[in-house]
């Protein structure tokens, strides 16, 4: 096998279409806590070109995560014909961010309290390189899944 000409070096952002960004960046801001970076505003060629969308418009904000990951989310404003996408974690095309957390528990109680909840039971991975961490998904306002896990205690 021939050696690859290029190196994928790491990764930048994960970016998640939203309905709306306002109650989004609640969720992800003041529900999550993860900190709230910059704003963009992208339209014309730019955007078209990027996304390859036929006259893409969207309005994104940029969250930072504690380990230097960031969560970007897009609303795109056109255009005007778009679908609203309802995977299950099962279907195909579905996707998922997991998130390491060190209070499973505390992070929960936080997600109740602002009026959201987790899909199922927090359960305990007994095998493989993940063993011993609490794990559940949760989900955004649009649906997006949410891995969280919380490594055992040392």
């Amino acid at each position: 096998m021939s050696k690859k000409p290029f190196c994928i070096v790491s990764t930048d952002h994960t970016g998640i279409t939203v309905s709306n960004l306002e109650r989004s960046l609640e969720f992800w801001r003041d529900v999550l806590g993860f900190e709230f970076s910059h704003s963009a505003h992208q339209k014309g060629d730019l955007a078209q070109e990027i996304t390859g969308v036929d006259g893409a418009e969207i309005k994104l904000a940029v969250l930072k995560t504690p380990g230097g990951h960031k969560i970007e989310l897009l609303q795109y404003l056109a255009p005007a014909e778009r679908k609203r996408a309802t995977l299950r974690p099962c279907d195909v095309g579905s996707v998922h961010v997991a998130m390491l957390v060190n209070d499973l528990d505390a992070v929960l109680a936080q997600i109740a309290a602002s009026g959201w909840e987790a899909a199922g039971k927090p359960q305990t991975l007994n095998t493989g390189p993940n063993a011993g961490k609490r794990v559940v998904y949760v989900r955004d306002p649009d649906g997006t899944t949410i891995e969280l896990m919380q490594p055992p205690e040392r």
